[in-house]
């Protein structure tokens, strides 16, 4: 029976743009409609940024960056603003947990649990860490003095996807604003309004006006001019691969701005018949592909076993999908909820069907269902006998759908594994410790997990090779990408040594 949706108590959504500290329409008066996947409901209109409003956005990040009101208060300063900012995040916690869920889906147990708080920590983290970098001095001789100092590049576009709303914003502006960069946001037209209410928070934190600025609206419209403008120094962008490519072709039409992308992935699961602990090897597998409705760019979603242990294996993991069944995401107990819009759903329905017509055996789920009348959720879904040049096993879905490879020889499973277009993430379970090294060594992927799958933190960089894109996400080195390198060499003609 469909699931009567629980009551809940909408926040007060504002769709407008903020711009130079201020709520304001698009500049030609244009809104879309953003509707919840959950039942279909709309929350409320949009302002649909375009040319014109990404140009008042970006005059006003340099503005701001030209007189400094930023990046000219001392790193202590700007260190009390950040973690403010994430004291204010954890206030409105509920909120934008509940926010977040209405407009993209994700259940409300992790969109407060791991989104938002791991969005307050990212800003704390890195608001943490901006009076603790230091720069450098080079060898030199007696009559010079070389100064190595990272500056901010100045104003940073910044596009982020719908999946990890409120996160995805947080891995990006906290480095660029720690760093001294000037923002402008474009989120998602899917799920614009953590990003937006992000904004309200930084300027009640004391963030001065003009420094994060944020305008909702579609790509070709608001996300092609700002990757397009002249006067924005850097772009980083998170999302497809297809869109990621375009974004370094405006970069380099423009004006050669720096481009940073964190784009697609396919990534491989491995596990040996001496994985140190079956159950734990399954439990990660099924967790991590149907994590957030499998919308996830390093969700494992071609599955390694060897064969001597698949039917094991396989047992073990149906037995765990019926609690990922789809559910109304607003009840606290539901794991998996719905998936973010309709032409979302339609494509990994696409996906299925294409499994099936390639020939791929498919053992569970593989439907759409509505728990929530008007809704849109599918069912988790296992898929076995594929083979790696079967299109499910190329081409990321970005749903609920995991591929199982049976292999005899390791070698060949590491080859298998590489022969993608992508490289982000991987992992290898066994207990032998030569070989979790070995395999990890010939991974092609930014980052490999070993007996253990997606339990890093903020602490390591997260990006990937090939076409996963270019740069990294996460640590310290997220700030290399706002920041430049500049020497400063200086002459020193000694009065003492005459």
């Amino acid at each position: 029976m469909p699931e009567t949706p629980t009551p809940a108590v909408t926040p007060a959504l504002d769709g407008r743009a903020v711009i130079d500290g201020r709520r304001v329409e698009a500049a030609d008066g244009r809104t879309f409609d953003c509707l919840s996947p959950i039942d279909g409901r709309l929350l409320t209109t949009v302002a649909r940024g375009g040319p014109a409003d990404i140009d008042a956005a970006v005059a006003a990040a340099r503005r701001a960056f030209e007189d400094r009101r930023w990046c000219g208060q001392a790193p202590a300063a700007r260190k009390r603003v950040l973690i403010r900012l994430a004291e204010r995040l954890l206030a409105h916690a509920d909120e934008l947990a509940l926010t977040e869920t209405l407009d993209m889906g994700k259940p409300i147990r992790y969109a407060k649990s791991v989104d938002v708080h791991s969005a307050a920590n990212c800003i704390r983290w890195y608001g943490e860490a901006v009076d603790k970098i230091y720069d450098e001095i080079a060898p030199t001789p007696r009559t010079a003095l070389a100064l190595i100092t990272r500056e901010p590049v100045g104003v940073v576009g910044i596009i982020v996807p719908w999946n990890y709303p409120l996160l995805m914003a947080a891995w990006k502006i906290a480095p660029a604003l720690a760093a001294g960069n000037s923002v402008v946001l474009k989120p998602s037209e899917k799920s614009p309004l953590t990003a937006l209410r992000l904004a309200e928070l930084a300027l009640e934190a004391g963030l001065p006006p003009g420094v994060l600025n944020v305008v909702p609206g579609y790509g070709p419209e608001a996300g092609s001019a700002l990757a397009l403008h002249m006067d924005v120094d850097a772009i980083a962008f998170t999302g497809s691969t297809r869109v990621g490519k375009q974004i370094h072709v405006m970069a380099g039409q423009s004006n050669l701005k720096r481009a940073w992308t964190e784009l697609g992935g396919k990534s491989p699961n491995i596990v040996c018949a001496d994985c140190p602990d079956l159950d734990r090897a399954v439990e990660a597998a099924v967790s991590s592909i149907f994590f957030n409705q499998g919308e996830s760019c390093n969700a494992p979603s071609r599955l390694f076993v060897e064969s001597s242990i698949k039917e094991a294996f396989l047992e073990k993991a149906l037995a765990l999908v019926p609690r990922y069944q789809p559910a109304n995401p607003l009840e606290p107990q539901t794991i998996m909820g719905a998936i973010v819009d309709r032409i979302q759903l339609d494509t990994v329905l696409r996906y299925i069907e294409q499994g099936q017509a390639e020939g791929a055996r498919l053992l569970a789920g593989g439907q759409a269902v509505e728990p929530v009348p008007g809704g849109c959720y599918v069912q988790p879904t296992v898929f076995d006998g594929v083979t790696n040049t079967m299109t499910i096993a190329r081409e990321e879905i970005f749903g609920p759908v995991l591929s199982v490879i049976t292999f005899t020889d390791l070698a060949d499973a590491v080859r298998q594994a590489n022969d993608s277009i992508y490289g982000l993430q991987a992992a290898v379970w066994t207990r032998d410790l030569n070989k979790a090294h070995a395999v990890a060594r010939a991974l092609r992927a930014g980052t490999v997990h070993v007996n253990q799958y997606d339990e890093d933190d903020i602490t390591v960089p997260f990006g990937g090779f090939r076409q996963s894109g270019i740069g990294r996400d996460k640590s310290l080195h997220a700030l290399e990408k706002y920041t430049e390198l500049k020497t400063t060499w200086i002459r020193i003609d000694d009065p003492l040594s005459a």
